[in-house]
């Protein structure tokens, strides 16, 4: 699986992005995803994730920091996650990862980093004040 993000750049406070989450290789829909972000000098975050429960259910989860600003989706059709981001304030500075695991062979915590078995490159948001 490859996974490929867009939609950062450079905005001001108060405002509002989308980044998108592109997946290629495979077909996705059974696999939990999720956004994480990293700040210079910080550890990588947990941001938000989408886990697979069967079927077409899907269980939403946001870091405390993000609930009410940020609303994670995805579009199986497309092979594609996104990120809407509103509300932005410069703690939000930050390259955004989108990470992806297999729940049938992974089990892992929706809020570990090591829990997720495929990453993209990586897309950087500036959140100027």
């Amino acid at each position: 699986v490859q996974l490929v993000e867009s939609g950062g750049g450079l905005v001001q406070a108060g405002g509002s992005l989308r980044l998108s989450c592109a997946a290629s290789g495979r077909t996705v829909s059974t696999y939990s995803m999720a956004w994480f972000r990293q700040a210079p000098g910080k550890e990588r975050d947990f941001v938000a994730a989408l886990n697979w429960s069967g079927g077409s259910l899907y269980y939403a989860y946001y870091a405390d920091s993000v609930k009410g600003r940020f609303t994670i989706t995805r579009d199986n059709a497309k092979n594609t996650m996104y990120l809407r981001m509103t509300a932005l304030n410069p703690e939000d500075t930050a390259v955004y990862y989108c990470a992806a695991r297999d729940v049938q062979s992974n089990s892992g915590t929706y809020y570990y980093a090591g829990s997720y078995d495929y990453w993209g490159q990586g897309t950087q948001v500036t959140v100027s004040s």
